[in-house]
């Protein structure tokens, strides 16, 4: 399979004063397309740093990051930019979702920075929402929502662009260990559909469910390996009655 990502002898390297820090330290590696990646490290390992640099949200101080053909370690602001906007899509933590907004205008957010007409925006993102299966509450906001289902929004909005990658940073630290279940099996759903899915985690019990685990330290890979994952189950929410 064709590797939709490729690193070479990354460096990211901090100055604080006359000292250095390096986040990344000559990091090489390749994930194919439709991979589901675990990226693990304690606090401090630079996964994070990896994963901004993978974003496109930060350049690294050397070396190359190609992802499909293009080697875009050094593309301008708004290369990077475009290339977020319709190749990768991102999924956080704290869901990051505008509070006075409802899921379905969440989730059109790539596809009004894209320039997409609202007919298509309101399609897209009805699809989207379905596919997480929140099609039964996309005027709902935030606040109506638990927890596992503003991440499932967030996800949502991660692939309404019908991206080649997403990138989830800790995506399930918000959440129970039932939600967490339920998200990681969307994970999976969308690795399984061609997508390669990337995320970056502390957890091991999060990263079981992932068929390949990279272990960061010191802003090295020291470990790489496959796995057989955990097959996560996934339940489909209520339509009506309280949320889960």
């Amino acid at each position: 399979m064709a590797a939709l990502i490729r690193v070479e002898e990354l460096t990211k390297v901090y100055r604080m004063g006359d000292q250095e820090l390096h986040a990344l330290d000559g990091v090489s590696m390749e994930i194919a397309s439709g991979e589901f990646v675990a990226i693990m490290g304690t606090s401090g390992s630079g996964k994070s740093t990896l994963m901004n640099v993978l974003g496109c949200l930060d350049r690294p101080t050397s070396g190359k990051y190609f992802l499909g053909d293009k080697e875009i370690s050094r593309l301008s602001v708004n290369e990077l930019a475009d290339i977020r906007s319709h190749t990768i899509g991102f999924v956080f933590q704290n869901f990051n979702l505008l509070a006075r907004t409802s899921a379905q205008e969440n989730a059109e957010l790539p596809l009004v920075y894209a320039g997409a007409s609202s007919k298509d925006r309101k399609a897209k993102a009805k699809r989207a929402l379905e596919r997480v299966g929140l099609g039964k509450r996309l005027d709902h906001m935030p606040s109506q929502l638990s927890g596992g289902q503003q991440q499932r929004v967030a996800i949502a909005r991660a692939i309404v662009n019908d991206p080649r990658l997403i990138l989830a940073d800790e995506p399930t630290g918000a959440l129970d260990s039932r939600t967490t279940v339920e998200v990681m099996a969307l994970m999976q759903e969308l690795g399984k559909s061609g997508i390669t899915v990337v995320v970056v985690t502390h957890e091991p019990d999060v990263a079981a469910y992932a068929e390949r685990v990279i272990v960061v330290k010191d802003g090295k890979i020291v470990e790489d390996r496959r796995q057989t994952p955990e097959e996560a189950v996934h339940s489909q929410p209520p339509t009506s009655g309280a949320p889960t």
